[in-house]
């Protein structure tokens, strides 16, 4: 009963008495008032501050917004601190090398709040197959990549090491992440090694004072909606995630989105990059092109000298280039792309400073409020609007001096999200600008196991550009290979030791799973399809492996057809004509080789 007397002399005090209004009197309706203060003590904790520090906030942020307060007045854009890599160069493997040995001081965090309905998917969207050659979900592949470091981690260093991973989920995702976690024993990760991070929603607000809304479905509860990804910086905190994982001498944190399936392929170049240039923000950026919806990273500085390197968001950097630096606004340069490197909200964070700075602030980030008015005098809104954040705006909270940068790989697919449902991403077609769909996103993975392959000297033909289910995607052979084949291209080297005698046909499907630690191809003639598993403690060598089979190709799903939602996103299925499987179940050491027409064991 104290705590409810504290709780309603606090929304008095902000001004939240219209949350009383008509109430039955004392001694009525007492489960639905305990209801609304048990939501009211979530909120106030969930909060970094409370909800006094959320009014706050709030009242002058819409009170900027009313004034039409541009946030990027008086700042000067110029490129930032940073390195670009092309792929497979010398200088890239340098810099995978430097990363390499730094991967056994990392930590995980995996960005998953949001369900799969806007792709017209019902699950959680880390249960979505990034691909349907093997029909694995995103959370497998994830999970399979840092397993993957960490087994080069435990090499390299002769001890055993753990990576750990945290997962932020959201009241959407939570059951359905543990329940996808556990039915599969983790994707071969040690429980222990998980910490699952759940977000909590913050309360909307009804006008420019801030005031609370009431759910109008029920006068005992107020209306909240996510505050966006920025939480996970106060949930690492709240938690003790962040103490925890620095005591067990963790020095670096990879931030990561929950559909790009190639968050892993740059990672040990851009942290080379991030331990070279002594980075305690390392934004993984793309090459951008001008107008392209992706936001930049930019150094800014204000008149006083003050600077920061943060994302501007793509909506807001044509104005600002302007109104500053070039009145031709965002232009690419004479390579074909903008100065600014594309933010994709994949981030390496040093971890000492990083956990200082959430000690300091206790977690909390900058925000923002975009309300929807009625009219221009923005004294009324469409509907109730609530403060939000975002998790690359943690640079804004850091001092003008901090050593913040960005790295770029070119030549190379490293960010193909899955975030456009088919109809939208029908209607960019012809317009050069990415997708960002289930088609590209899938076409992507082969494709970027591809470029891998050629750039060893694999013989691949060249991708070309075609229509798959009305989106334009890269047309290639359909590769798929498990992580555990090796994180860096000096580890794909080792295994195969002459790249020229590996030949892939236009078409043909090969794909590469279990553990593929002692995995060797020394020569590979390929056309149809080629599926390869190894058990752990398999050591197989494909010592002169020809197949020619009718393999496996996309069929395109005709309109009204009924079938099950991975496939319907795509607007295409696999049919299965012919394929050769080369199981090996057991620990063993065994070579194929079809000119002896044998598989032998030795």
């Amino acid at each position: 009963m104290a705590d409810q007397f504290a709780l309603t002399a606090l929304l008095e005090e902000l001004g939240q008495g219209h949350l009383f209004d008509g109430w039955p009197p004392p001694g009525e309706a007492s489960a639905d008032k305990q209801r609304f203060f048990a939501q009211v003590a979530q909120l106030d904790a969930s909060y970094p501050g409370g909800l006094r520090a959320y009014v706050t906030n709030g009242r002058k942020l819409l009170a900027d917004s009313k004034s039409g307060v541009n946030p990027l007045d008086g700042w000067i854009p110029s490129v930032p601190t940073g390195t670009s890599l092309e792929f497979a160069s010398p200088v890239y493997t340098e810099h995978e090398a430097i990363g390499e040995s730094e991967i056994g001081g990392c930590g995980f965090v995996l960005v998953a709040g949001g369900l799969g309905e806007r792709l017209g998917f019902s699950g959680i969207k880390v249960a979505l197959p990034y691909q349907i050659t093997t029909e694995e979900p995103y959370l497998k592949l994830y999970i399979s990549s840092i397993l993957a470091l960490q087994q080069r981690a435990t090499e390299l260093t002769g001890k055993e090491v753990e990576l750990p991973l945290a997962i932020m989920v959201s009241e959407d995702t939570a059951a359905g992440t543990e329940e996808l976690l556990k039915t599969n024993g983790f994707f071969g990760m040690k429980a222990s090694q998980v910490t699952l991070l759940k977000q909590e929603k913050v309360p909307c607000l009804s006008d420019n004072e801030a005031r609370l809304s009431i759910d109008p479905k029920d006068p005992f509860r107020l209306l909240t909606k996510p505050h966006g990804h920025g939480d996970v910086h106060f949930l690492m905190h709240s938690s003790g995630t962040i103490e925890k994982w620095e005591q067990a001498g963790v020095r670096w944190v990879y931030f990561f989105q929950d559909t790009n399936a190639p968050a892993f392929k740059v990672l040990p170049a851009s942290l080379g990059v991030s331990k070279k240039l002594d980075l305690e923000v390392n934004s993984v950026s793309i090459a951008r092109k001008a107008g392209e919806s992706v936001g930049a990273i930019m150094t800014l500085t204000n008149q006083d000298g003050h600077s920061m390197t943060v994302n501007v968001e793509y909506n807001q950097i044509d104005a600002l280039l302007k109104a500053t630096v070039d009145p031709r606004g965002d232009v690419n340069g004479e390579n074909g792309y903008s100065a600014y490197p594309g933010s994709i909200n994949q981030l390496i964070f040093a971890l000492p400073p990083y956990a200082a700075k959430l000690k300091e602030t206790g977690g909390s980030m900058p925000e923002f409020v975009n309300p929807k008015y009625t009219d221009s005098s923005k004294t009324a809104f469409k509907s109730p609007t609530r403060l939000e954040c975002m998790m690359q705006d943690y640079p804004k909270s850091l001092s003008s001096g901090a050593r913040v940068g960005f790295s770029v790989v070119t030549g190379t697919i490293a960010f193909s999200p899955v975030k456009t449902n088919l109809a939208d991403a029908k209607l960019k077609l012809g317009s050069g600008m990415p997708t960002y769909s289930a088609p590209s996103g899938e076409a992507d993975i082969y494709a970027g196991h591809c470029q891998m392959l050629s750039a060893l000297g694999v013989q691949v033909d060249a991708d070309r550009l075609v229509v798959r289910a009305g989106v334009e995607v890269i047309d290639c052979p359909r590769v798929v290979i498990d992580p555990s084949f090796g994180v860096t291209l000096d580890e794909w080297r080792s295994k195969l030791p002459s790249p020229s005698n590996i030949k892939l046909a236009p078409g043909s499907t090969l794909v590469l799973s279990g553990d593929l630690r002692k995995l060797r191809i020394e020569s590979l003639n390929l056309k149809g399809t080629l599926v390869v598993s190894l058990a752990p403690g398999a050591e197989v060598t494909l010592q002169n492996v020809n197949e020619d089979n009718a393999g496996w190709r996309f069929c395109e799903i005709a309109e009204g057809d009924q079938v099950p939602e991975p496939l319907a996103i795509r607007g295409y299925t696999l049919e299965k004509n012919g394929q050769r499987v080369l199981d090996f179940p057991k620990p063993g050491t065994f070579s194929v080789d079809d000119t002896a027409n044998q598989c032998s064991l030795s």
